[in-house]
């Protein structure tokens, strides 16, 4: 084990000991700098965050979370919490302090007769899925499958299942929290319902989620789904084309306009890679012969470069975007909802896809509406459920070259769409300061959420997320 070297004197004494109780009570691995697995521990999903923490609590369960967070708190130390890593301003890692990192917690149960499923908070979701799938069943969650479940679900929980069966939050149906005194509670709608209210959309701002149950669904095991591709050119005729079809869907359909260069995939031709595109990716979660017949429109508009959509396992689909969006790319986001995607809204939209550079970059519309929407403003903290699509500019790259570029890119294509602005989804933030996290939510909904922070967290402990401030 890496010897700590402490300062002199009482308070150094006081560190010393703080550290061997820690020592003798930590189920887990502790992972200090200098150990072996320290800076495969201390990276995250993006990047461009190289934070340097003084310790890392891989918890084993539980009480290895409160044992770690006690042992913080008493010498105070900055905290962050790691799930899966994704957050894109990576707030699971911190420079100097204490990360908690529930990784390894990774317990999955499935009742498939009450159709319920209790989750961990180190699962991620490709994970989660080849768990309910075994019974075709599944969680709306998200699109890429190494994300991690709980910082997902805590700030709402959008993906290809949304406008079916709403977001994950939706499904939600009790989670288990240590709070920041260190308590162990359950919160559900009948058991510490305004905590229960807070964690679904008010992210990681109340204690350390670490078990979730979920309400699961009857999804596949097959899905109609996957990608078309058209030459930029076409852009204009088909992003309106896309516009007016999507807006008479139904609900099993959840689609997302894309613009970027073609990735270099295996399937993709070879002669598209690197060239700008304009694309649909959708998933119709429902008998395959009616989604066949609503998605006919789009597959036959214009001259399609590309036509993937097919038949294929619901876990296979939600791997589609994994190799756009691998560890360690350089990222950064900005995102906005949009109340439709207007001429203006696509002008934008076009005029910056066509400055793209990097074949990592590019801006992705997804669709809203349905079981999203009818769900009641003020039943959830979230925000966002009457817009209609939300925007994710992404500026990526490989490495440091190139990044401030579509770092910039992707600030300027927000910036010009700025008079459509309508909302924000609090996971595609990155560290934009209090007034984004307030737009994210409305002030009923904040004001709402800071009443709760006074209560489980007025010392704001938990600060590094998408801050609600106690005061």
């Amino acid at each position: 084990m890496t010897t700590l070297i402490v300062g002199e004197g009482e308070s150094a004494g006081a560190d010393a000991a703080a550290h061997l109780a820690l020592e003798r009570s930590f189920r887990g691995h502790l992972i200090r700098p200098g150990d072996p697995s320290y800076e495969l521990r201390r990276k995250v999903w993006n990047g461009s965050i190289d934070r340097h923490p003084s310790l890392i609590a891989r918890c084993a369960n539980v009480r290895d979370v409160v044992v770690a967070l006690a042992f913080g708190r008493e010498l105070g130390m900055e905290i962050a919490v790691r799930s899966g890593g994704h957050s894109f301003p990576g707030l699971s890692v911190c420079d100097g302090g204490l990360v908690i990192d529930l990784g390894a917690m990774k317990r999955i149960d499935v009742d498939p007769t009450a159709r319920i499923v209790r989750a961990q908070a180190g699962v991620v979701l490709g994970e989660l899925d080849q768990a309910t799938q075994a019974f075709g069943l599944a969680v709306p969650t998200g699109s890429v499958s190494h994300t991690g479940l709980a910082g997902l679900t805590l700030g709402g929980g959008f993906g290809w299942l949304m406008r079916r069966y709403g977001l994950a939050i939706d499904q939600l149906l009790s989670v288990e929290v240590v709070t920041a005194d260190g308590d162990v509670v359950h919160a559900s709608a009948t058991e510490n319902p305004a905590l229960f209210w807070g964690v679904r959309g008010g992210g990681g701002n109340f204690g350390v989620v670490t078990e979730f149950e979920y309400r699961i669904n009857a999804v596949g095991p097959r899905v109609l789904s996957g990608l078309l591709l058209w030459p930029l050119d076409e852009g204009p005729q088909v992003a309106r084309f896309y516009r007016d079809w999507a807006d008479s869907v139904p609900d099993e359909l959840t689609t997302a306009l894309v613009l970027r260069r073609a990735p270099a995939v295996d399937f993709i031709p070879q002669a598209l890679h690197g060239q700008p595109v304009v694309g649909v990716a959708c998933c119709w979660a429902g008998p395959v012969d009616r989604g066949e017949r609503v998605l006919e429109p789009m597959r036959r508009f214009g001259s399609q470069v590309v036509d993937l959509i097919a038949p294929r396992p619901f876990v296979e689909h939600q791997q589609m975007f994994d190799p756009s969006f691998p560890r360690g790319i350089w990222v950064h986001s900005k995102a906005t909802d949009v109340r439709s995607l207007s001429d203006d809204v696509l002008a934008v939209l076009l005029d910056y896809a066509g400055r793209v550079v990097s074949p990592g970059s590019g801006i992705i519309a997804w669709q809203l509406g349905g079981a999203v929407a009818r769900m009641g403003n003020l039943e959830t903290a979230f925000g966002s459920r009457s817009s209609a699509f939300l925007v994710d500019i992404v500026g990526v790259t490989d490495s440091e070259l190139g990044f401030e570029q579509e770092r910039a890119w992707a600030r300027e294509c927000w910036m010009a769409l700025a008079p459509h602005h309508s909302g924000v989804y609090v996971n595609w933030l990155m560290e934009e300061g209090e007034r984004r996290v307030r737009e994210a939510y409305g002030e009923e909904l904040y004001a709402r959420l800071q009443a709760i922070k006074r209560r489980y967290d007025p010392e704001n402990v938990f600060h590094l997320n998408q801050n609600i401030r106690p005061t």
